[in-house]
């Protein structure tokens, strides 16, 4: 069975790319548009840099998991890959912002994971990966509609 498992969703958004980069780069800010997370700078600064660290926790109560990460790839204002680090979840984050025409974009975010547990790994992922994807597609279109009503309004807030 294969241990590694990808999944990319995208939205194209009523924003500039710069509104968007903001937005997804905003980490404690992800709580407002990302399903069940909690995002937290480790360290000093806004973790907007290659070897900053991060930690989510995903989930709600006991049903929750930690995720810490760390920034291997920064090239603003256009992708960012983070390292999951964690015992459960292992691989590559990738949020990537495509420039459509001017006042709109387009965010592809991409989880490459190597999954845990061997072949029942291998199995739950199959299981669970339609519930990840809904989870995905419905904390981008949080995110799209943030980022469209910022651009409305002028600008991006800063996080």
């Amino acid at each position: 069975m294969n241990r590694r498992a990808e999944l990319t969703v995208a939205v194209d958004v009523d924003a500039p790319a710069e509104v968007v980069w903001r937005a997804v780069t905003d980490w404690p800010g992800q709580r407002a548009w990302m399903l069940a997370t909690r995002v937290e700078v480790l360290g000093d600064g806004d973790g907007r840099h290659r070897g900053a660290r991060l930690r989510a926790v995903t989930g709600y109560g006991p049903l929750s998991f930690t995720d810490p990460m760390q920034i291997l790839e920064w090239d603003p204002p256009r992708r960012c890959v983070v390292g999951h680090l964690g015992a459960l979840v292992r691989g590559d984050g990738v949020f990537e912002v495509v420039p459509l025409r001017p006042g709109r974009s387009q965010l592809l975010w991409s989880e490459r994971l190597e999954l845990p547990m061997g072949a029942f790994g291998a199995v739950a992922w199959l299981l669970v990966r339609p519930l990840v994807r809904i989870g995905v597609r419905c904390s981008l279109a949080r995110l799209a509609r943030l980022c469209a009503a910022q651009a409305a309004a002028g600008g991006v807030r800063n996080g």
